[in-house]
């Protein structure tokens, strides 16, 4: 199979969470609208053709959401080949990763992505390693675009064999850029476009951020958004074998409930089933437990926290930057100097 010079970004869903699906399957894939029960979609698809479909089964979609679906869709079936580069966010672990396609696009009965091509996945590029011009251009909210030959020779520079996700990368501590958004490709050039693209830039800037804290500053971070919620904390003194990070509750000593456990761990590996399984031994009925990882959770981990005989939450790192901007306004000023943010206001729609 010949390689192309074509360049492609496909995210994996919203919040990128069908990338464990994409990596492991094999595949990228995109909605935007279809589904195998909505029938079949047109024989030889044009921009046109598919606006048309999507119409008549979503009347009620503005003219502006129905062109960009169509393209989006169009771009997927028509422009993409075989052999084109493609890239897939893998949000919670921090990386692009990069593979060739190797099918033409087919039809996946009863998944969310029903509309799929094969995909072989060699190289992963760590995000804290890219410049912050190439981090704007990939932050884009659009499913599918086109990647442009400065953003790629970055990626090129920093990839490495898929093999080696979990090595960390060095950290640069970004500076928020001066001049967002970049170009808007046509697609996102409505006033919501841009500013669903500001808000999913915005999102990963803040995660840039608590990206580039050292592991005591994260354990306060994470102190500092609980005492926002309306606990009580206290950090585990530094040093070697300190049990839980930090631990909150609604007095401080423990002595009423919620008690809540929290381990931090702020490192580009995921966690596994192990990890969790060795912070939940010893706690006992009335606990609440918080595990906290920066560079995400195997599935295997998943599935022990969801059978955990103790109410246990996993925390990644696009949730902590979620519960940071939620609780934000009542955090402790010391909080708030670990990750500066100000306030952006935008108009309303008239409608």
């Amino acid at each position: 199979m010949e390689s192309s010079d074509n360049r492609w970004v496909v995210r994996a869903g919203r919040g990128g969470r069908f990338i464990d699906e994409f990596i492991d399957g094999g595949f990228v894939g995109l909605g935007h609208g279809y589904h195998p029960s909505s029938g079949s979609l047109p024989a030889d698809p044009t921009r046109e053709s598919l606006g048309a479909y999507l119409e008549s089964i979503y009347p009620g979609w503005k003219p502006g959401k129905v062109t960009n679906a169509a393209s989006q869709l169009y771009r997927f079936m028509v422009e993409l080949s075989v052999g084109d580069t493609v890239v897939t966010v893998d949000l919670s672990r921090r990386l692009y990763v990069i593979g060739t396609i190797t099918s033409a696009p087919y039809l996946q009965a009863d998944a969310d992505m029903a509309l799929r091509r094969k995909v072989t996945w060699t190289q992963v590029a760590p995000r804290d390693a890219l410049s912050v011009p190439t981090r704007n251009t990939l932050g884009s909210i659009l499913s599918l675009f086109r990647l442009a030959d400065e953003p790629w020779d970055d990626l090129s520079a920093h990839q490495r064999p898929i093999d080696q996700a979990d090595t960390p990368a060095a950290v640069t501590p970004p500076k928020a850029p001066k001049d967002l958004p970049p170009d808007v490709p046509e697609e996102e050039s409505s006033l919501d476009g841009l500013l669903h693209d500001i808000q999913q830039k915005s999102r990963e800037f803040i995660e840039d951020r608590i990206a580039a804290l050292d592991p005591d500053e994260m354990e306060e971070l994470v102190a500092g958004i609980l005492r926002a919620m309306g606990y009580k904390t206290r950090v585990s003194d530094k040093g070697p074998d300190r049990g839980v990070d930090v631990f909150a509750s609604p007095d401080g000593l423990g002595l009423q409930e919620p008690r809540i456990f929290v381990e931090v761990k702020h490192r580009s590996a995921r966690m596994g089933s192990q990890e969790i399984r060795s912070f939940l031994g010893g706690r006992q009925r009335g606990d609440r437990c918080l595990y906290v990882s920066t560079g995400g959770y195997t599935r295997e981990a998943r599935y022990e926290a969801e059978r955990a005989n103790v109410p246990l939450t996993l925390i990644d790192l696009p949730m902590l930057g979620e519960l940071l901007v939620e609780h934000y306004d009542a955090v402790d000023i010391e909080t708030k100097q670990l990750v500066p943010l100000t306030r952006v206001y935008w108009p309303l729609d008239d409608e």
